[in-house]
């Protein structure tokens, strides 16, 4: 099979730009794609973060530490970006307008604003594929409940719950970072960086806030400096959204959690749905395992616990008797990247990335927590429904 090479830039050596090319080295698992991801050149401000690419990565000959000339490099196709939310409007701007396709971090912009500068660029080069990463609905159990979503089997929904919960920030002596700042990382908090994660599925459902109750929550106020004293943490820890939703034909309750200290969660993302004649619940902590109720009227009600095999939405060289992880769920999102771009609309499967739409949905409802905090009342979202809420209110 002749494959089409799409040559990779990165930019943002850190943590995720590491897991990135790790899933590029492990392309061979995948099998019956007729793409590939080639990184050729990495950049980062600090250039000794390129070390660990440049001696690890073959396929890596250029090493920047100014991002405009990565984006003036003609072996460059696409760039995976990871940086600090401060920083996603200018780099975000300057890959689109280069021509160069994008898949980036969340939460696409620092704010709202930041945001919307962001899609007018996307406007203006549709030509550019740019996506939002998000890796977690390729687990094969959030796999599993999309297709029952898209078949209709939940019937009428009763509620959902979907979060993403981890322990990381747990120890107050942690040294303080750049999500702890607002300059940084924005007044969203865990919300801006963790929610794009939580918001996935239910905007690709078609679920969409209609209206937000926040509860936002401030944990550890001060963390070490790092230089033997301390500062303050500006953004918020933990937070609880009760959303409403109101689709054509239903309207239901969802609640979407989104906590950077939540014991004993390492790395917990889930979504549970109940519905009138199937309810579903799938989490991380139990890769292999999904839960499902089937109900008829007069029917017993008993949940069932299935071991999904390891199979997500492209195949694997790997048995279905093997446990899936996050580094598996990277190399699934990624070949969905590669798929669009290379196949746009005659994609394999029907699971494509977070679009850049979604992320700006997900900045309405988060700009919209943010007041519902600040208030203590329920914030409708982007206008929705405001007068027909004014009627019932003054009613």
């Amino acid at each position: 099979m002749t494959k089409t090479i799409i040559r990779f830039g990165v930019i943002g050596c850190g943590l995720m730009g590491k897991e990135f090319a790790s899933a590029a080295a492990r392309w061979c698992h995948l099998t019956g794609v007729e793409y590939e991801p080639r990184i050729t050149a990495v950049c980062d401000a600090n250039p000794e973060a390129t070390k660990w690419f440049r001696e690890l990565v073959p396929s890596v000959t250029k090493a920047y530490s100014d991002y405009r000339e990565l984006l003036a490099d003609p072996d460059v196709d696409a760039v995976y970006c990871a940086v600090p939310h401060n920083l996603h409007a200018e780099l975000y701007i300057d890959i689109i307008r280069s021509g160069k396709h994008l898949l980036g971090e969340k939460p696409f912009g620092i704010d709202r604003e930041a945001n919307r500068r962001i899609v007018a660029e996307m406007a203006a080069r549709p030509d550019v594929l740019v996506r939002c990463s998000s890796e977690f609905p390729f687990f094969p159990g959030a796999y599993r409940i999309g297709q029952w979503v898209r078949e209709g089997r939940f019937g009428k929904i009763i509620e959902v719950e979907a979060g993403f919960w981890h322990s990381s920030d747990l120890d107050p002596l942690k040294v303080i970072n750049w999500k702890r700042r607002i300059a940084t990382n924005g007044e969203y908090g865990c919300m801006g960086d963790l929610g794009m994660h939580v918001l996935h599925l239910p905007l690709r459902f078609g679920w969409r806030p209609n209206s937000v109750r926040a509860l936002l929550q401030k944990v550890v106020e001060t963390r070490p400096d790092g230089k033997g004293g301390s500062a303050p943490c500006e953004t918020w820890d933990n937070a609880i959204l009760a959303c409403d939703v109101k689709t054509e034909d239903q309207r239901f309750p969802m609640v979407l959690s989104m906590k950077r200290i939540a014991p004993g969660h390492a790395n917990t993302w889930f979504i549970r749905i109940n519905g009138t004649e199937l309810s579903a619940e799938y989490s991380t902590k139990n890769p292999k395992q999904i839960r499902s109720l089937p109900y008829q009227p007069g029917g017993e009600q008993a949940w069932h616990e299935l071991d999904v095999p390891y199979q997500s939405a492209y195949p694997t060289i790997t048995g279905g008797i093997f446990e899936f992880g996050f580094s598996d769920s990277i190399l699934q999102m990624w070949s969905a990247f590669c798929d669009e771009l290379v196949n746009r609309g005659g994609m394999k499967q029907p699971l494509y990335c977070a679009t850049p739409e979604e992320a700006a949905e997900s900045h309405e409802l988060f700009t919209a927590a943010l007041e519902s905090d600040r208030t203590g009342q329920t914030v409708y979202i982007g206008g929705r429904d405001s007068l027909e809420a004014a009627g019932q209110s003054a009613g």
